[in-house]
């Protein structure tokens, strides 16, 4: 009798049909190719084929790419995997990065070097001239530069925490410069670059990486001034990027947002964690992919940081087992096995992939202490037809006297000063690439030895420059799921000041926590000069209201009976974003820092508020 393997011998189009998947045993590796793109540039690129018996299996297969900033070299398991289950994989360095040529610039180049790479992978004889796409983080935003570039080969991708409308939110925030890209370039400046091909420059790149702390102290950062001026790509985006505030033409590569029409309609699977520093981007994207692809677009949110969705807990909280997908490599391959390779499976009808979208709703747990010492803030997943659902009721708490939050219209103004010098600390939130200066996810909102600039056991809602609003313990529980916004009037004695809202789910105390938890569950910021466009700054008139609009992460958590629901107000959160110096200079090139008294106005002509999504069950 003829085997399964043999017959994919002799009849190498049923290879196709997925007899690879039942006889890779093996997989044969194709290193360091080099893939000439339009402009002669070569990448470095890996492939990774199904074999048997050291032979690379017959037939055209489809095939599964990632291309990446951080090494090829460590997408190696992602390659067996798919090798062994009848997909070609192809790993590729990014333009100007490890072992492949050229300079590298941010995004601009991985839409048309991703197009080249489709075309070469569709010539190849192993390949079915299908491809799909995988990767976090930077390593997403590629799938979206390609689909945006309508690659002809690029039939499905999966970007998980994606890069993307990089002037709107996650680069610059509402005008402000999240901080994670200046430690992001430091780190990578030392490792990957054209620069650190060369050992001893390598050396003092890397060193500059280690004294970071020191750098970060002594901003804003001016060209040529420090070692990053021998990594020259990099210190020009990075000063670039910290100077332009507007989002125009500057940020044009991957804004999804304004540039729908020209995303290819394949099936998009979005992948975000209301802890991840992409997650408004992952949001907004589905909204506006599924208002224009007419192929299925998913999307699941999870309680994640950025690239963790196989992890259950961060920080000092913990979610429950439910809340991780324990196989990284298993449901990636659901979703191409169905759109590779037309398998019938659980796309549409269970699991993760019962619905087009599927959230984690936290805060359900029982809130006691794990045997690891974590909150126990729990939740559990649920599908919804749409996001944000259906049925969440956009609900106005108005900012009152004596820090009251209430659905009711209140009276009077808070004013703080804000001191440049002393900002407030960062204890968590979304973020990514914080690694050394920044804290991820969720934790209590109190200082202490883990927080470099707050090291001392005293809460942040202690600060003088923090405006706390509270609503009084719950009589029932309350589900807030969707997108979330604070409505703001304000006036300021700067020309320029920030101004910063975080929501915060407060635990009251109890045998576990004798002093309660203040949990911080997402945050945003505006920077005053683009109020009224995030397009072109306009300062303020000292002492003049203005109505702002801080838009927070999207989130999803049962604020359970006897909690408090808590709005913290301020004008910083460093080094989550860059300090403004409330003097008007231009962005990053400023020399003085002015401290600004800032008021927050809450009467019945300026009710300042947060708009809460909330789930009427």
């Amino acid at each position: 009798m003829t085997s399964l393997c043999q017959t994919a011998r002799l009849l190498p189009t049923l290879a196709l049909l997925g007899l690879a998947t039942l006889c890779a045993q093996e997989v044969v590796v194709e290193k360091d190719l080099r893939v000439a793109m339009r402009d002669g540039i070569h990448l470095a690129t890996d492939v990774y084929l199904p074999a048997k018996d050291g032979q690379v299996l017959p037939g055209r297969h489809p095939v599964v790419l990632t291309r990446l900033p951080y090494n090829k070299d460590g997408a190696k398991r992602f390659g067996e995997y798919f090798a062994k289950n009848g997909y070609a994989f192809v790993a590729q360095d990014c333009r100007g990065r490890y072992k492949s040529e050229g300079v590298w610039h941010w995004m601009s180049d991985d839409g048309p070097d991703g197009v080249d790479c489709a075309a070469w992978i569709g010539k190849q004889s192993w390949s079915n001239g299908r491809i799909g796409m995988v990767g976090t983080s930077y390593v997403g935003g590629t799938q979206h530069a390609m689909a945006l570039a309508g690659a002809p080969e690029l039939a499905t991708i999966i970007p998980v925490d994606a890069v993307s409308n990089c002037g709107v939110q996650s680069v610059r925030n509402a005008g402000a410069f999240e901080m994670r890209f200046w430690n992001w370039i430091l780190l990578n400046a030392a490792k990957g670059s054209r620069g650190a091909q060369d050992p001893a420059t390598q050396a003092v790149l890397q060193e500059m990486a280690d004294n970071r702390f020191h750098y970060l102290a002594n901003l804003p950062l001016r060209p040529g001034t420090t070692p990053l001026r021998l990594a020259p790509e990099y210190e020009d985006w990075l000063v670039g990027a910290m100077r332009h505030g507007a989002n125009d033409a500057y940020w044009a590569p991957n804004n999804i947002l304004d540039n729908t029409a020209t995303y290819k309609d394949i099936p998009v699977y979005l992948v975000g964690g209301w802890y991840d520093s992409w997650a408004g981007n992952t949001t907004a994207n589905h909204a506006a992919l599924s208002k224009t692809l007419k192929s299925d677009v998913y999307l699941i949110m999870g309680p994640w940081i950025h690239g963790a969705q196989s992890k259950n807990s961060h920080g000092q909280v913990d979610f429950g087992p439910e809340a991780a997908i324990t196989d990284e490599l298993a449901w990636r391959r659901e979703w191409f096995d169905h759109f590779l390779k037309g398998e019938a499976n659980s796309l549409g009808k269970t699991g993760h992939f019962a619905s087009k979208v599927r959230i984690f709703v936290m805060g359900t747990g029982d809130g006691g202490k794990t045997d690891k010492g974590l909150l126990h803030h729990g939740g559990f997943w649920r599908d919804e037809s749409q996001w944000p659902p259906a049925n969440a009721v956009p609900t106005p708490y108005h900012f009152g006297q004596d820090g009251a939050l209430t659905t009711d219209t209140s009276t009077g103004s808070t004013s703080y000063s804000f001191d440049p010098k002393n900002p407030v600390p960062t204890i968590g939130g979304c973020i990514s690439s914080g690694d050394g200066i920044l804290l991820q996810g969720a934790w209590n909102q109190v200082g202490g030895p883990h927080v470099w600039n707050w090291p001392n056991p005293v809460p942040l809602s202690a600060r003088n420059d923090v405006v706390v609003f509270q609503t009084e313990p719950l009589a029932e529980d309350t589900e807030v799921t969707g997108e979330i916004e604070v409505k703001l009037w304000v006036s300021s004695t700067a020309v320029d000041t920030d101004f910063t809202a975080k929501l915060i789910d407060v635990y009251p105390p109890s045998a576990d926590w004798p002093g309660g938890f203040d949990l911080n569950l997402t945050d945003g910021i505006v920077r005053a000069r683009y109020r009224d466009s995030l397009k072109q700054e306009k300062l303020m008139e000292r002492g003049r209201i203005y109505p702002v609009t801080v838009r927070l992460y999207p989130t999803s958590n049962v604020f359970k009976k006897g909690h408090r629901i808590r709005v913290d107000i301020s004008s910083s959160n460093y080094p989550r974003f860059d300090v403004n110096p409330n003097t008007g200079e231009p962005l990053n090139e400023h020399r003085r820092v002015e401290t600004a008294v800032n008021t927050i106005h809450h009467d019945a002509a300026h009710p300042s508020h947060i708009i809460l999504p909330i789930v009427r069950q």
